[in-house]
């Protein structure tokens, strides 16, 4: 990827953490039962996973390795990054927000999980020509 292209994901990355800050207000979902919260995170999973396809199927075959992972790298480094300012610095919890706030915390996780594997079920699904 190009120097233009990081500094893209990267402004995306931090304007979707802003949007999904800005929708937790006023205590960052800490408002919502632990049911909610578990159910919206399954939902987003879903959706993370239906957008990696998308995007991956889309993408040339020599690129999706690299593709899947910057994609990853920019949706869980930033995150991880800002959450930790706003809820371990910010809010003063210190590491414990890890686990307070599990629902970010294991979004730092899943993608990896999901952009990296779905390379390797297209290729799987889709073997290059001899």
């Amino acid at each position: 990827m190009k120097f233009k292209q990081h500094l893209g994901l990267l402004a995306l990355a931090t304007s979707a953490w802003f949007v999904f800050w800005l929708l937790g207000l006023p205590a960052y979902y800490q408002q919502y039962s632990s049911e909610a919260l578990g159910a919206a995170s399954v939902l987003l999973s879903v959706l993370i996973s239906l957008v990696a396809l998308f995007i991956l199927a889309r993408t040339r075959p020599e690129v999706r390795m690299s593709r899947a992972f910057w994609l990853s790298f920019y949706y869980t480094v930033p995150f991880a990054i800002l959450d930790s300012w706003y809820c371990g610095v910010h809010l003063g919890h210190g590491a414990t927000y890890l686990l307070q706030y599990w629902y970010l915390t294991i979004f730092y996780i899943s993608p990896w999980l999901t952009f990296i594997p779905t390379v390797w079920l297209l290729r799987t699904a889709n073997p290059p020509s001899q």
